[in-house]
């Protein structure tokens, strides 16, 4: 490589529009999602719904399940394998080394999320996006009906799993001299998530910096990093469906693929949205640690329903950008997703000053239906202050921060004639 060319970072020019359409999105879902774990101990997750809670906070936590979890994780990921190989086909196209670079694309992706995880909130996804990346580049040859093949392997492997150890478990409860110590070790284990969440909803609600920071690299070592396994699978899928959706061209030409995703919208509605209603409805009254057949349907409907709800929100914002009028009004969130990562690593810190004791303070006061309204309000806030950035600078603060690290030299960051701070 003997100029520097090849490895210049995307232009604004080059960007798709929407794709940044679609990560701006993406962030409203993801702290949707997220808003209950900012503000209650991620230890709940395991646990069944308080039976006690109001009404309205029920419906929220229902309405979290059925329509947010699970499905704006995978369009991030999905996002990303589609950011790779838009980045390899305009890397190589100019002669340069694509792998060198995003090895150390990854390595700062990861140097940012320990610290986030470790400092700012432990239900970080960066760090399993960083890692699992790597598995990715092995993957950036195949072909399109490969790539495919490997995402539906990928999506089965951990329900065929858990169908594996629900049987085996089933079995073993039939023994009468096994069915007690299954049953005491299932109730020791609940046992101990409850003391944990007890012990984690202290520290978060009244700790100072130091001591949340403690509990926080705990969590993150017993909960949060068995995302890399519980979620592993499924992120490398939506990696790779990313990546097959970049071979394709189908977010280059949306006219082109129109009748995809007409399809692919009323695949995901029938398919991904019914799945989605039974998992939110199995899974609030039933424990995560006790192995059941209903807990296996419930989880079953996630993963298969999750993948399909998330292409028909897609589908749906393609479908739109097509449209005269829609697709201005949905151009509003290009520029929140062009500073994707900042306004995520935002929206920990904003949220974590609300809730936790070395900030507002209200950790575990604040029901699930009033924590949709806070995310509403954060991510509208969220919106114009991304127009204002994006019109003076060609980056947000942490994307200008990857790529300086991940090209090795300082990136110019004002737009030609952009207003100063």
């Amino acid at each position: 490589m003997t100029t520097s060319t090849p490895v210049l970072p995307v232009q604004q020019t080059e960007r798709i529009q929407i794709v940044d359409i679609l990560r701006g999105f993406a962030l409203f879902g993801i702290l949707f999602v997220n808003m209950t774990i900012f503000s209650h101990p991620m230890q709940a997750i395991v646990m069944p719904t308080d039976p006690s809670l109001p009404w309205h906070d029920r419906a929220a936590i229902w309405l979290i399940h059925a329509l947010g979890e699970g499905k704006f994780y995978a369009l991030f990921s999905m996002l990303f394998g589609l950011g790779l190989f838009l980045q390899m086909e305009r890397v190589e196209g100019r002669g340069g080394r694509f792998v060198p670079l995003y090895a150390r694309r990854l390595l700062v992706l990861l140097g940012i999320g320990l610290v986030h995880a470790f400092l700012i909130w432990m239900g970080d996804i960066l760090i399993v996006y960083a890692l699992i990346g790597f598995l990715l580049l092995l993957f950036r040859k195949a072909k399109p009906r490969t790539l495919l093949i490997w995402v539906v392997l990928l999506i089965a492997i951990p329900v065929l799993f858990n169908a594996a150890i629900t049987a085996l478990v089933t079995w073993a409860s039939t023994i009468p001299e096994a069915a007690p110590q299954i049953e005491q070790s299932f109730a020791q284990a609940e046992a101990e998530y409850a003391a944990d969440l007890e012990r984690a909803a202290q520290v978060y609600a009244t700790g100072n910096f130091a001591e949340i920071t403690a509990q926080r690299v705990k969590d993150y070592f017993d909960i949060g990093l068995a995302g890399v396994f519980v979620m592993g699978f499924n992120i490398l899928a939506m990696f790779l469906l990313g990546l097959y959706f970049g071979k394709r061209e189908v977010f280059k030409n949306l006219e082109a693929h129109r009748g995809l995703f007409v399809r692919l919208l009323v695949i995901g509605l029938a398919l991904g949205l019914s799945g989605n209603l039974l998992y939110a409805t199995l899974i609030m009254p039933i424990s995560r640690i006790y192995q059941s057949w209903t807990l296996f349907l419930a989880t079953t409907a996630q993963t298969i329903g999750a993948p399909l709800l998330m292409l028909a929100y897609v589908s749906a914002f393609c479908l739109l950008a097509l449209h005269p009028v829609w697709g201005k009004r949905i151009s509003v969130l290009a520029p929140v997703g062009q500073m994707a990562l900042t306004n995520y690593l935002t929206q920990s810190i904003v949220c974590t000053l609300i809730f936790y004791g070395y900030g507002l303070g209200l950790f575990g006061k604040m029901g699930p239906a009033a924590g949709i309204g806070l995310t509403i309000v954060i991510y509208l806030l969220q919106i114009p202050l991304s127009h204002w950035w994006m019109k003076r600078f060609q980056y947000g603060p942490a994307e200008w921060l990857w790529r300086s690290l991940t090209y090795l030299k300082p990136q110019p960051m004002r737009r030609a004639g952009g207003a100063s701070l």
